[in-house]
């Protein structure tokens, strides 16, 4: 595969391009704040980069004609539908975590929701001090899958990669469901999982759910 990452000098984004070249897939081209790199015209384009580059990725994904994979977070509503217009003619993939585990976290949660009526319900998200976006968009969906008003509270810290933990509580007992991303290597594989996923679909808008 040849690949195209925006934000490739990011974070996440070295750690994606690590981890395709380790697979033996050639990074060909790259958009970062310093501008363009082109060697060639990549096969597909992954985005973890910020909203404000949003557009730039969608020209991008438009002039070469390529599948998207996208983990920005912090993106608006109008961004999202535009993410789905786009999917009309190629294949997106849109996610906020690209882990397995919080894949496993939401069926849980999916499990319990209508079991817990009448508890105290909070979420604690935590990542690194340079995350600029609260709360994440991992808590989010987590919100977003107990179908309730749940409040959520967002700590910076150092270097953390990402825990986030839910909270059950009545008067007699507390429950809790966590998750700790120990390395970005945890996200990078779910993007490489989306990436052979979207190799063969012509169109179509997919989370990281569709690709487990």
């Amino acid at each position: 595969m040849k690949i195209g990452i925006v934000g490739y000098k990011g974070r996440m984004g070295k750690e994606i391009k690590d981890l395709f070249e380790e697979k033996n897939h050639e990074f060909v081209w790259g958009y970062d704040k310093d501008g363009e790199y082109f060697q060639e015209t990549p096969q597909i384009i992954i985005d973890f980069s910020l909203p404000e580059v949003f557009e730039k990725t969608e020209d991008y994904v438009k002039k070469f004609n390529v599948p998207l994979i996208i983990g920005t977070t912090g993106l608006q509503d109008e961004q999202i539908e535009a993410l789905k217009a786009l999917a009309k003619d190629v294949p997106v993939v849109q996610s906020y975590n690209f882990s397995i585990g919080i894949q496993l976290f939401l069926k849980m949660v999916d499990f319990l929701k209508d079991k817990i009526d009448g508890w105290d319900i909070e979420i604690v998200e935590t990542h690194h001090r340079f995350k600029k976006d609260k709360p994440s968009g991992t808590a989010k969906m987590i919100k977003e899958s107990l179908d309730k008003d749940v409040p959520i509270s967002s700590l910076r810290l150092g270097n953390v990669a990402g825990d986030h933990v839910l909270y059950m509580a009545n008067l007699g007992e507390v429950l809790s469901i966590s998750h700790r991303a120990l390395s970005r290597r945890a996200f990078a594989e779910g993007v490489l999982k989306s990436a052979e996923f979207v190799t063969n679909k012509k169109n179509g808008y997919f989370t990281f759910t569709d690709v487990i």
